[in-house]
């Protein structure tokens, strides 16, 4: 009796589409007090690239340094430029230390900026206040 064929797998070659140019758009600081991240977006908000400090390979304290932002902002806008990224409007969110050397290494770069925003929430006396604590 003759053994049954194993089924052959048929490997489907997929190509990579190619990545259309984008040539503005938005760059999001978010600064906390454990990492730094930048995300920079299209005109619509679609992702094109994003990095943090943790990304980098950055630990524990060194992820919220300004140092750990700037070279996050580096590594970044190295993959929006090979987009054609070259202007953008920059939110700024959070209070970390690494905000501001973000957009000092992103004034750095050949990318124009038309407008550096601080979107950070502030409560106006919104939710009401957690009891005090008693020891």
């Amino acid at each position: 009796m003759p053994k049954p064929e194993a089924k052959k797998s048929v490997k489907k070659i997929i190509k990579k589409r190619a990545k259309s140019p984008v040539v503005s758009g938005n760059i999001y600081i978010q600064s906390t007090f454990n990492n730094t991240l930048i995300t920079i977006t299209d005109e619509k908000g679609g992702a094109i690239a994003q990095s943090s400090a943790g990304a980098l390979g950055f630990k524990g304290a060194k992820k919220s340094t300004p140092y750990a932002a700037q070279l996050a902002v580096a590594a970044v806008v190295e993959k929006a430029k090979a987009r054609g990224f070259s202007k953008a409007n920059i939110y700024v969110s959070g209070v970390g230390s690494g905000r501001d050397a973000a957009v000092r290494a992103l004034a750095n770069t050949n990318i124009e900026a038309g407008l550096i925003k601080d979107v950070t929430p502030i409560p106006h006396n919104g939710c009401r206040a957690k009891k005090p604590r008693r020891v």
